[in-house]
């Protein structure tokens, strides 16, 4: 969202608190943010708080009484790429579907020239109510994009759906309608992510610690950027969903190869951040394994390479693989790198705290054909996506 402008209109609800995070995470983003509030809203987040970290000033009423200055709508309407009302009160919706006028965000909502989105916030009985939900039918149709609710504890003490949408999710759509500016715009990606287990018997299985963070984080960058993606999955807790992301979950190797050999003739790009189990048991018992002796012999069989795969098929494709080590790190990722015809491999390793396994962050470097080394700090594995995606396009150039 670097250099983006975004124009937010608060209005007057408890949730109007949680906008301080929401411009902080745009603000970190790059984005130019302005905002303008409700007279309301002033009771509930102060717009001191709200200037200072827009580092912009805050426009409440038409008529500025100290200065003397008319606050200009129309200004607000013709600088903003995007108008974001959040949140948006039963109040302020219904004004703004019959097209009243009565304070600086409803003016500012009928002299846009952009897209617009809102962020509901209400009780639960509010948000269920025939006339809310007539509200919201004619704002749809009048093309502003409405952010459900979500369900959770709300102000009154209640537990139900009314609750704003957190400022992660709507830092989320804002990134999805700036996606479609992208560099990546048209690009197919192939991602796999997470781990593969392998069944040992209908209970028990070989795996490994994988959380399939990082590959979550990647298909997130990328499609910020505008891509297509394809994300195979193994196993994980993590869901995400886009509406330029299809996600292919599996649960062996066998399943992972086969979903990536479908799909790797269509792709642009893969990235290969999955951790794939190297052996499955050569026979898989039918039934739950008894505990009757002291010992228990498993066979094991190599899976198939899919990494190797991918760069043996490669059709001029960019092909970028993941390396965890635990020693002589660069010696074996530069190793993997050649043995696999890749183009890029990301590095980490072990040996430096806070990265590899069911972290939030990594600590990664990017290393090229020619034996380039590119190195990044410790951060969390979002920014190691990012860092990701803006070394391969600039490697692209």
């Amino acid at each position: 969202m670097k250099g983006r402008r975004l124009l937010l209109g608060i209005t007057g609800g408890i949730a109007a608190y949680k906008i301080a995070t929401l411009i902080r995470i745009l603000k970190k983003e790059g984005a130019e943010v302005r905002c303008i509030m409700t007279p309301a809203s002033c009771d509930f987040i102060s717009p001191l708080v709200v200037a200072t970290l827009s580092e912009n000033p805050v426009g409440i009423e038409f008529w500025d009484k100290k200065s003397g200055q008319w606050t200009n709508h129309v200004e607000y309407g013709l600088w903003a790429e995007l108008f974001v009302v959040a949140p948006l009160t039963a109040t302020s919706m219904s004004k703004m579907a019959q097209g009243s006028c009565d304070n600086l965000v409803l003016a500012t909502f009928l002299s846009m020239k952009c897209p617009v989105l809102a962020a509901p916030a209400m009780d639960l009985d509010m948000y269920a109510h025939p006339a809310t939900k007539r509200n919201l039918d004619q704002l749809r149709s009048d093309g502003v994009t409405i952010i459900p609710a979500e369900s959770g504890a709300l102000a009154s003490g209640l537990e139900g759906e009314g609750r704003m949408a957190e400022p992660e999710t709507i830092a989320r759509h804002i990134r999805h309608y700036f996606s479609r500016f992208g560099r990546l715009v048209g690009r197919k990606v192939l991602l796999t992510a997470g781990p593969t287990f392998e069944a040992i018997d209908p209970v028990r299985f070989i795996g490994n610690h994988s959380s399939g963070k990082m590959g979550y984080a990647l298909a997130e960058a990328f499609l910020n950027e505008g891509a297509e993606v394809v994300l195979v999955s193994g196993p994980t807790k993590l869901t995400l969903a886009h509406p330029e992301l299809t996600i292919v979950h599996v649960q062996s190797a066998l399943e992972m190869l086969s979903a990536v050999q479908t799909f790797w003739p269509k792709a642009d790009f893969g990235i290969f951040a999955a951790a794939v189990a190297d052996y499955r048991p050569v026979e898989v018992a039918q039934q739950k394994i008894k505990k009757s002796n002291d010992e228990l012999e498993l066979k094991l069989i190599k899976n198939p390479d899919i990494l190797a795969w991918a760069g043996e098929n490669k059709n001029n494709k960019i092909l970028v693989g993941f390396a965890l080590e635990t020693n002589n790190a660069i010696e074996n990722a530069k190793a993997k790198l050649q043995r696999k015809n890749l183009d890029l491999i990301v590095l980490n390793t072990l040996e430096h705290e806070g990265a590899g396994f069911a972290h939030d962050t990594n600590r990664i470097s990017i290393i090229e054909r020619d034996n380039k080394i590119t190195n990044f700090e410790l951060k969390s594995k979002s920014e190691t996506a990012s860092d990701i995606v803006e070394h391969l396009i600039a490697f692209l150039k």
